[in-house]
């Protein structure tokens, strides 16, 4: 029994550790969605300016509307860029965590399969016991009967 409280106590504690990395795991793969996400509309952003662009191209533009047009798509490509990085740091993130929770939950595979093996052993244990029982109730019955009849 007093092996049985620890294992249980370091079971309850990695399944909190597992609970845990699965609820980061969910944040994390929302963050990176969530950027991914961001980084496809400034690009779809980027190229419907370009397109109203060559629109206003083809139907004449001042000089300076050019020049806005340009510097808009500058800081596009600049937002674009950042966006890029933060998608690919939250894409690092990402395949940590999801490493993480794998290295939890293969730690509460193993202690599961400890407590498993400890509850096969018990059993194994109680079934000998059972038989043993079994065995001397039948040699006892055995016994009695046989001295009666030589009686």
């Amino acid at each position: 029994m007093s092996q049985k409280l620890p294992l249980a106590t370091l079971i309850e504690l990695a399944q909190s550790k597992a609970d845990e990395a699965t609820r980061r795991l969910g944040q994390l793969q929302s963050a990176h969605n969530s950027a991914a996400e961001k980084l496809e509309l400034l690009h779809n952003y980027r190229q419907e300016y370009l397109d109203q662009l060559e629109t206003h191209l083809q139907d004449g533009v001042s000089a300076a509307h050019l020049s806005n047009f340009r510097q808009f798509i500058s800081t596009l490509d600049t937002a674009i860029e950042q966006q890029r990085a933060l998608t690919t740091q939250a894409d690092a993130r990402l395949v940590h965590g999801r490493s993480d929770w794998q290295h939890t939950r293969c730690r509460l595979n193993s202690f599961d399969t400890l407590a498993e093996r400890a509850h096969q052993q018990e059993a194994a244990v109680e079934n000998k016991r059972t038989q043993r029982d079994s065995d001397e109730h039948t040699a006892r019955q055995f016994y009695l009967r046989s001295t009666s009849t030589s009686d």
